[in-house]
């Protein structure tokens, strides 16, 4: 079995202006909200070759549940520890002349969850 560990996994919103005006309200020409993260990204790409692999990491809150719902849509198996508080983070990407990313810090991870995810792949 291949395992992925995405410990601070995101919804990443690609949001598409012609020309962004700092200061100014810009107007979105388009918009996408996708599951991201390192770990994801490798069991999304193994998935595509046919591999079976079980996402891992930590989700909270309702952009959690979705990191989840967009995997498991995907036919990616998942095994998160859900956390009680917070939120899995969303990180904004602006795409236009000059590209510029805004990450969120996402939830705080306690020991007991920590060590809730060191059970997973420990025999």
């Amino acid at each position: 079995m291949i395992y992925t560990l995405t410990l601070n996994p995101s919804i990443d919103c690609d949001v598409r202006v012609k020309k962004f005006v700092s200061g100014m309200t810009n107007r979105a020409d388009s918009e996408s909200f996708t599951a991201g993260g390192k770990g994801i990204n490798v069991s999304i790409v193994l998935k595509a070759l046919g591999i079976v692999s079980t996402a891992l990491g930590f989700t909270a809150g309702f952009t959690g549940e979705e990191i989840e719902r967009q995997l498991e849509e995907k036919g990616i198996v998942t095994d998160f520890v859900r956390l009680p508080e917070g939120s899995s983070r969303i990180n904004i990407k602006i795409h236009t002349e000059n590209e510029s990313e805004i990450n969120a810090p996402g939830p705080d991870v306690s020991k007991e969850s920590f060590a809730e995810l060191l059970k997973k792949w420990q025999p």
